[in-house]
């Protein structure tokens, strides 16, 4: 039906030029496996993180018209939006109120982290080889030493700490990185 002619109905019979970008259904197939696995990390929380995957592909759709995959490939550009949405639903727990006795309050507060920072990190450690991000959660969060890694893997001692090495560094100006992208963007 012609909309000029007072119908109202528009009927799109070939995707726009935008569309033929992003296809949100193979999108969800190519990468939604690993966006709930970054919620859920982040979060700690599946049915909320489930929300959260289901967030970020309704805003990936809605901003389909301003993907530009030269810019970025599609993977990175929907893991910026869930990143977004995993933000704004940590903001909206934290607003929340605490149902509870006085103890389990003080329990509550000391064991804290900022859930931001966690997902920080998180985001950090994802542009990480899969090597080098064996090396660094080896070491400085299991606290494994380096020669029982070399001893568990045959991967001899020096290769391990020169991964760390570069695994540290690389995560320390992503970090920075980050922070100066969040200095600019408010």
């Amino acid at each position: 039906m012609d909309p000029a002619a007072g119908g109202g109905e528009v009927h799109m019979d070939a995707p726009s030029r935008r569309d033929d970008i992003f296809d949100v259904h193979r999108a969800f197939q190519d990468h939604g496996g690993a966006l709930l696995g970054y919620a859920v990390n982040a979060l700690r929380d599946r049915p909320l993180a489930e929300d959260c995957v289901q967030e970020t592909f309704l805003r990936a759709w809605r901003a389909r018209t301003r993907y530009d995959p030269r810019s970025a490939s599609e993977r990175t550009w929907l893991f910026s939006i869930a990143r977004n949405v995993i933000v704004d639903a940590v903001r909206a727990r934290a607003r929340l109120p605490i149902i509870g006795d006085d103890a389990e309050l003080e329990s509550r507060a000391t064991e804290a982290i900022d859930p931001l920072e966690r997902l920080r990190m998180l985001e950090a450690l994802s542009v990480l080889s899969e090597s080098h991000r064996t090396a660094v959660v080896a070491v400085h969060l299991h606290g494994r030493s380096y020669r029982e890694l070399s001893e568990a893997t045959g991967v001899p001692v020096a290769t391990w700490r020169t991964r760390t090495f570069h695994a540290l560094r690389a995560l320390r100006t992503h970090l920075e990185e980050m922070d100066e992208h969040d200095a600019h963007s408010r």
